[in-house]
């Protein structure tokens, strides 16, 4: 049984000259999430929609699969801007563009 998304985002990771990645992401990639609501962090897979992978300074749209649905119930909405990590370095920015799990769309 696979885990159903949460949500659309559009996706701006930083260049390498940004303080980025390196290296390309894949489809699937998993960095931690920072959400304005909370100071702690939250994992996400980010599966790319129409490409496989993404490069450092590109923009892409992904559906996000976060690992605790229940405790994002009326905290998450369209518009909401958040930044993920790969360990401490900040390597990019997201938007919720369209809440897609039946549980956060109220």
């Amino acid at each position: 049984m696979s885990i159903q998304p949460h949500f659309i985002a559009q996706l701006k990771y930083l260049s390498t000259e940004e303080g980025g990645r390196t290296t390309n992401a894949h489809s699937g990639y998993r960095p931690t999430i920072k959400f304005p609501f909370y100071f702690g962090m939250f994992s996400g897979v980010q599966n790319f929609i129409g490409s496989d992978f993404v490069s450092p300074g590109q923009t892409i749209n992904a559906e996000i699969t976060l690992l605790n649905t229940e405790y994002f119930i009326g905290k998450l909405y369209e518009g909401l801007n958040f930044d993920f990590f790969e360990g401490a370095r900040l390597i990019g920015h997201g938007i919720i563009l369209e809440l897609i799990h039946p549980e956060l769309i109220s």
